[in-house]
């Protein structure tokens, strides 16, 4: 028992001493090392060359970091991003520099592409670039502090053309009156039509689009009027102007979606469609400008004032009215004689699903007039498509 008390007594008297040893002993700072990297950038502002995509546009230079022992190896690696993203992983462009390589430039193309693409900025808004270069040592018989240094350079980016309209015009000196609005399709926000007269002049197309006008031109620059014929079109900061040479109503159509025109002229004019059919033994002679339609929606009989004509094209027809469903049909006039548009020539019912297309058959005999869409609960949008005898119901 006294040989543990002693033992006791000696440890804590040991735990003692140490601890005031431990007092005079102070942290001491790691002497700050003489840092001799420095960073340059070409320029602290850049404007990115549309006509200079593959050249440099900014370089960012470094001079070496000090010396140390031979025993350390020294390792660069540089990082480009776009102020605020701190240098992440998933937007960092990083490159580790071979041995004796002090510069790192970069070319419009790769930028421009990087602002769109890697970092989704907004199309032409002026950004700030990040560059970092980081020398490290490995090896040695010490820790060596890394050298680090940042510049920044501000960025225009190369003006993007976007192909979207808030607005689209046509103007020039074919166009009599000052410029001419176009409005959307019934059957389409992204199409915009407009029937007009013209004389012989130059037809041009504005768009307004945030705030900004361009023009809609032909993809190859040619202002030979095709006429009827749907073109590639694309958004330009000036106009290439369309040749109308003849007087007359002509019809242009702007497919925003697709990027083409289509321009026609009183010799290409669209018609509406033309169908015969018998009533009471007398053949009869329609110009289809309206649509009935008639099932078991309209209680088995004849309904119109729902359907409006496309000024894109006067045999397209789109029901805009209240929800319909079950067997339905559609006619040219009124009465049960009359020549229909239907989903089949066999007197069936062709069942209907939201958002597909369906072939349209049409008539006066027994085979049309006996045949049905059997359209689903909700439909309150059809597009009836009689040129190329189509039919999509939806519900909007």
């Amino acid at each position: 028992m006294k040989k543990i008390i002693y033992l006791y007594r000696i440890l804590t008297f040991s735990a003692i001493v140490c601890g005031l040893n431990a007092c005079n002993y102070e942290i001491v700072d790691i002497d700050k090392v003489p840092e001799t990297m420095t960073l340059q950038a070409s320029s602290t502002e850049i404007a990115l060359d549309v006509d200079r995509l593959t050249e440099d546009i900014i370089t960012f230079t470094w001079e070496a970091a000090r010396s140390t022992s031979e025993d350390h190896v020294v390792t660069y690696t540089t990082k480009l991003d776009v102020m605020g993203n701190n240098f992440g992983s998933s937007t960092a462009i990083m490159h580790y520099e071979d041995d004796g390589v002090f510069s790192r430039s970069f070319t419009s193309e790769q930028l421009q592409n990087w602002a769109n693409e890697k970092w989704k900025l907004p199309v032409n808004t002026p950004f700030t670039l990040e560059f970092r270069v980081t020398a490290q040592w490995e090896g040695g018989p010490t820790f060596e502090a890394p050298e680090v240094k940042t510049a920044t350079v501000r960025v225009q980016p190369i003006r993007t053309i976007v192909f979207d309209a808030d607005k689209v015009f046509l103007d020039g000196s074919a166009v009599q009156e000052s410029k001419v609005e176009l409005g959307t399709t019934v059957e389409n926000d992204n199409v915009y039509a407009q029937v007009l007269h013209l004389e012989p002049g130059e037809l041009i197309i504005p768009i307004e689009y945030n705030g900004e006008t361009n023009y809609i031109s032909p993809t190859d620059n040619d202002g030979t009027l095709k006429d009827g014929e749907t073109i590639n079109v694309v958004v330009r900061e000036n106009p290439v102007a369309w040749k109308i040479e003849d007087t007359g109503e002509y019809r242009v159509v702007i497919d925003m979606q697709k990027a083409t025109a289509t321009i026609y002229s009183p010799a290409k004019a669209l018609q509406p469609a033309v169908v015969q059919w018998t009533l009471d033994g007398a053949m009869q002679t329609t110009i289809v400008n309206d649509l009935w339609e008639y099932g078991e929606p309209t209680g088995w009989s004849w309904r119109g004032g729902n359907w409006t004509q496309s000024i894109a094209d006067p045999q397209i027809f789109v029901y805009s009215g209240p929800a319909i469903n079950g067997r339905t049909k559609f006619g040219v006039h009124p009465i049960n004689q009359s020549y229909v548009y239907t989903g089949n020539n066999s007197s069936a019912n062709t069942p209907v699903t939201h958002g597909t297309t369906y072939n349209v058959f049409s008539g006066y005999s027994a085979n049309e007039r006996n045949a049905y869409f059997s359209l689903p609960s909700g439909t309150n949008h059809i597009i009836l498509d009689i040129r190329n005898k189509t039919m999509v119901a939806t519900n909007r």
